[in-house]
């Protein structure tokens, strides 16, 4: 039973196995057969379409041959050519780069165009539309053709010959289907009335190109052969490319949409109308008949056009596009271009510049730098390094002579002219024309012309009229152009300062306005408004013009502005800035961020190193505000920044407010802290000073060798002074520090002793560091000894002669490193005759070049000519009148700075080393000097008698001691009384802050033996001195004052009449004699 019912299962099982296979097999087989169905309708479908495709060709070849003649193009029937063409491109596509593709498609056009010159029905292609059954289909297929044309003009290279010629051809079958002015069968009096019908088609099929990107097209083309060196696209294709882009907009009657792709897509092409001025000067005739330019304008000063034409192009390709635009603006007509000047053209290229900057102040990672743009954020797409050069030459128009006036000079000057003559209808008070000499009628003049003792309220609602919006408007616009070319900041300052009198006009505006509506402004409105950009642009325009005015310019010509003009401007500046800092109106912190109080402060600056080099202003109290109570404000800065930061920003950024001695008396002050803080003052410090040896015929030597390797807080301290006789043996030290007085004074004459060669004399005996000094053996070294030693003498505020050219006082001030600095205006200080020679090449009316100059310079070291190149290749460039500035500003910089760079570093360094910079940051050049040598004023002998001591029995009140100060302030001539002042300190001006500063004190001592035998005071010595009774020694009658002037003492006999001091005296004094002398 169990057999049998497995036999069945097995049996079952074995059908069923059948069954699948069976029907598998089925399906396999059907498979198969469908493969092959498959295969089979794909061949016979590759083969039906390969015989038509062949069977199109080959009746496209029939009509349209491979190879034509190109003179004489044999014409066939237009509707043959359709259906063949149009079948034609059912088969077909474009290969751009493929040369037998282009070739057919260049064959195709050329039958076409000469099919369109035909005035034959049967042969012109535009018949074709002209019959109802085909009329659609041909729309269609020349939207086809068209945009064809399109594709291969996106690939081609103008610089290459072949492509040329097919661009050509390309652009003539735009042209010629695009509209029908040029179709032969519409200039027969039958078919004439169809060309309006014609026009539209045009027009249809132009809307169609423009959807597919026509203008990005013509755009492409034109930059591949227009931004490049040299412009490979032909007068003939630029002009075809221009009326292409053109034709859409005077179809659609200027529409803003197609306006604006035509201001996106061709007008910001690098220089497009600079090369339209050469090429196609008919195209910008077509542009001003139809207003093309105003258009433009218009339709960019709207808010939400220029947000998307801003947004499309930026960086680079909106520069371009003012570029454009202002090349288009200059020229326009006279008169049209000054009635568009205010607010349209003003208005569209201030958005224009607010926009452009897209930069860095630094190079970053995805930054480039530009030549006009500076450091700048590259766009996909941008083409930054295109036709720079003549970008340039297009933004320059804006500030050109020309365009200046438009814009800016000629309305600038009716106001300006309006505003002189109600001020003399009004009776203002000009400086300029006050007879008084007397300071505060002066000052009270200067007040009234700088607008302080104005109505600010009347005043600052003349920044609401027309009039000073206009002018401030377009200023702000010219301020923009500033931010967003910052390279070509000094082109456009020129154009500004040498247009005219606008600087003059400006400067007339702004003070009619008044300072205390400026004031106002700054405190109460946004100085971004252009109120505050006028005077911004102002300011930086100014300062440029004074930088680069020579004396000659400047005090004798006096061109454009009087010295009475700089007083009342330097006047107005430094009230304005000192009100708006004093009022807490710039914060401290973020007061170097803000452009205006930058610009105003940096003409201020400019305005008073000017006047310290050469005065202008009359009074000597001008640049000190007179609102400052010295006590108070030196109160409020010891307090510290944190409670008064305003007067700390007022000392370091304007410390000529307050009065000289005030910053000198500042000065020590903060040298006492210093050496508080140090412990310099400390007695235990005082026990355990440094002690150097020096040998008295080689003070420099020794003293080199055993202090310059002391760091700077042991020479801060006191340093002791142990002489070495020429015999070898000690001299005797006395108190009062004046061994170290005596060394400092020795070292000082050794150093500056030209013969030594560290340093020259100027032909006004002015010192300054050698070009030679590289002879001595390590001169750098002694450079820094001699830095450290003078400030070391200015430290602990000993006086000593010593006459420093003015522009190496510079240097030490750190002056120089500011941009403004100019070489040239310091020159006379170390070569008079090489200034003199500078401002004639820079005044020469003629030819330069005639001079036969190159940007070399010859010097004579030790019988040697040596050749200097001003730069590398120097001596090979000529000087030419366009270089000529260059050269100018080139030779004063090698003279001032290349050759004596190490030299005065190194001074620098050591100087610097003592003195902290912030330190001389109060101090002009010629107050520096003052602070080495002391004061040029007369001295107070008054104040001398006050602070003298006396010793040897004499006092204030013995009978020689009045003989000897009667002599001084009756007898003696004022120079005289410098030399002797000079005899008894070696230093013949008076300290900065008075008699009471001299260190040591100066003091008289009655002396009754010969020098030889004179061993100081004695009991009986001063007993006879203090009785006036003479000591029974004829010699003693004959003996001649003598001094120690590291003592700062003079040593005066007990004479017996005042005729002999006097004579004895005066024979001291002129004999320059000294200790020697006896």
């Amino acid at each position: 039973m169990d057999i049998s019912e497995n036999s069945k299962n097995k049996f079952v099982e074995n059908i069923r196995k059948n069954r699948s296979d069976r029907h598998q097999e089925k399906e396999k087989e059907e498979r198969r057969q469908h493969a092959a169905i498959l295969i089979q309708t794909i061949y016979r479908g590759f083969i039906a379409r390969k015989k038509f495709r062949d069977e199109i060709i080959k009746n496209f070849n029939e009509i349209i041959p491979d190879s034509i003649d190109k003179e004489t193009i044999e014409l066939k029937p237009a509707l043959q050519i359709y259906h063949a063409l149009s079948r034609f491109l059912l088969i077909w596509k474009p290969k751009e780069d493929d040369e037998e593709s282009r070739e057919k498609w260049e064959t195709i056009c050329r039958i076409l165009l000469a099919s369109v010159e035909s005035e034959s029905l049967k042969f012109n292609y535009v018949s074709v539309a002209l019959n109802k059954d085909h009329s659609l289909a041909w729309i269609r297929h020349m939207k086809k053709v068209l945009f064809y044309c399109c594709t291969f003009i996106d690939s081609l290279k103008p610089e290459i010959h072949k492509d040329t010629t097919l661009l050509n051809v390309l652009l003539r079958t735009l042209i010629a289907f695009t509209c029908p002015n040029g179709w032969a069968i519409l200039k027969t009096k039958q078919l004439a009335p169809m060309k309006p019908a014609m026009q539209t088609i045009c027009n249809n099929i132009v809307g169609f190109l423009i959807q597919k990107g026509f203008y990005l097209t013509l755009r492409t083309i034109l930059v591949k052969g227009t931004c490049r060196t040299v412009v490979t696209l032909k007068p003939i294709s630029i002009n075809a490319i221009m009326s292409l882009a053109m034709r859409s907009l005077v179809a659609s009657n200027f529409s803003e949409n197609l306006l604006t792709q035509f201001v996106c897509q061709i007008l910001s092409i690098p220089a497009l109308v600079y090369h339209l001025v050469e090429f196609c000067p008919d195209i910008l005739k077509n542009f001003q008949s139809r207003d093309l330019f105003e258009k433009c304008i218009d339709m960019i000063s709207d808010k939400d056009n220029f947000k998307f034409v801003s947004g499309s192009l930026q960086g680079a390709k909106l520069l371009a596009l003012t570029a454009n635009l202002i090349q288009l603006y200059s020229m326009e007509p006279p008169e049209k271009a000054q009635n568009l000047a205010y607010p349209q053209i003003v208005n569209c290229l201030k958005m224009l510049f607010e926009t452009i900057p897209d930069k860095e102040n630094q190079r970053g990672t995805c930054s480039q730098w530009h030549e006009l743009l500076g450091w700048y954020n590259v766009k996909s797409g941008d083409t930054v390094h295109e036709n720079l050069s003549l970008i340039r030459k297009q933004m320059n128009l804006l500030w050109g002579h020309k365009m200046t006036k438009i814009l800016l000079g000629d309305f600038l000057k009716t106001v300006a002219e309006s505003l002189e003559k109600s001020n003399e209808k009004d009776g203002s008070m000009s400086p300029g024309n006050s007879s008084s000499s007397t300071n505060s009628f002066i000052k009270k003049a200067i007040e009234l012309k700088s607008g302080i003792i104005n109505k600010s309220s009347k005043n600052f609602k003349k920044f609401e009229s027309f009039e000073i919006q206009r002018i401030s408007t377009t200023c702000a616009m010219y301020y923009g152009s500033l931010i967003a070319l910052p390279q070509l900041k000094l082109d456009i300052l020129s154009g500004i300062c040498y247009t005219g009198t606008i600087l003059r006009d400006l400067w007339t505006l702004i003070n009619s306005l008044g300072m205390n509506s400026f004031h106002s402004l700054i405190r109460y409105d946004d100085i971004n408004n252009p109120p505050g950009l006028l005077l911004l642009l102002f300011c930086d325009a100014m300062t440029h013009y004074v930088t680069i005015l020579d004396d000659i310019e400047m005090y004798e010509q006096q061109m454009l502005f009087t010295l009475q003009d700089y007083t009342v401007l330097s006047y107005f500046l430094n009230n304005l800035l000192f009100k708006t800092v004093n009022d807490n109106i710039y914060e401290a912190k973020v007061v170097f961020n803000c452009p205006l109080f930058v610009s105003m402060h940096t003409l201020l600056l400019c305005l008073y190193r000017r006047d310290n080099r050469r005065r202008f202003v009359a009074s000597d109290n001008h640049w000190i505000i007179k609102e400052i109570k010295p006590a108070h404000f030196l109160m409020d800065l010891e307090k510290g920044k944190s409670k008064h930061p305003q007067t700390q920003l007022l000392l370091q950024k304007m410390p000529h407010i307050i009065s000289h001695q005030e910053r000198v008396a500042l000065f020590r002050k903060y040298v006492q802290n210093e050496k508080s803080v140090l412990g310099l003052c400390d007695s235990a410090y005082a026990s355990s000073s440094a002690l150097v040896t020096v040998h008295r015929d080689r003070i420099v030597e020794d003293g080199y060798r055993q202090l310059a390797q002391l760091p700077a807080r042991a020479l801060k301290g006191i340093i002791r002074v142990r002489f070495i006789n020429s015999q070898g043996l000690d001299e005797a030290g006395i108190d009062q520090d004046g061994v170290f007085k005596e060394f400092l004074e020795e070292t000082i004459k050794k150093v500056f002793d030209p013969s030594l060669n560290l340093f020259k004399t100027t032909a006004e005996n002015r010192l300054y560091p050698s070009p030679t000094s590289y002879l001595q053996e390590n001169h750098l070294q002694l450079f820094e000894f001699v830095g450290k030693m003078l400030g070391k003498m200015v430290y602990e505020g000993i006086l000593v002669e010593v006459p420093f050219a003015s522009f190496f006082l510079s240097l030490v001030l750190g002056q120089t490193q500011q941009a403004l600095y100019s070489c040239l205006d310091e020159l006379g200080s170390l070569d008079n005759e090489l200034y003199r020679s500078l401002s004639f090449i820079k005044h020469y009316e003629g030819d330069v070049s005639d001079l036969d100059l190159t940007f070399s310079v010859d010097e004579d070291v030790m019988g040697k000519v040596v050749t200097h190149e001003l730069f590398p290749g120097g001596k090979m460039t000529a000087v030419t009148n366009e270089n000529r500035i260059n050269y100018i500003h080139s030779m004063a910089y090698f003279r001032m700075h290349t050759q004596i760079c190490e030299q005065t570093n190194a001074f620098i360094r050591g100087f610097r080393s003592i003195i902290n910079p912030d330190w001389l940051s109060l101090f002009s050049t010629n107050e520096l000097q003052r602070l080495i040598s002391g004061d040029t004023s007369p001295f107070d002998l008054k104040d001398l008698r006050r602070h003298t001591s006396y010793f040897g029995g004499f006092h204030n009140d013995h009978r020689v001691i009045n003989w000897l100060w009667d002599i001084l302030a009756k007898d003696f001539t004022e120079e005289e009384r410098r030399l002797f002042l000079k005899f008894v300190t070696s230093c013949s001006r008076p300290p900065l802050l008075g008699f009471s500063h001299m260190e040591p004190q100066f003091s008289i001592r009655c002396v009754e033996v010969s020098e030889e035998e004179d061993t100081g005071d004695t009991i009986g010595s001063v007993i006879r001195g203090f009785f006036t009774i003479r000591k029974k020694e004829p010699a003693i009658q004959t003996r001649l004052p003598t001094s120690s002037t590291c003592f700062n003492l003079l040593k005066l006999p007990n004479y017996q009449k005042k005729s002999i001091l006097r004579d004895k005296l005066r024979y001291a004094i002129t004999s320059n004699t000294g200790f020697e002398l006896s």
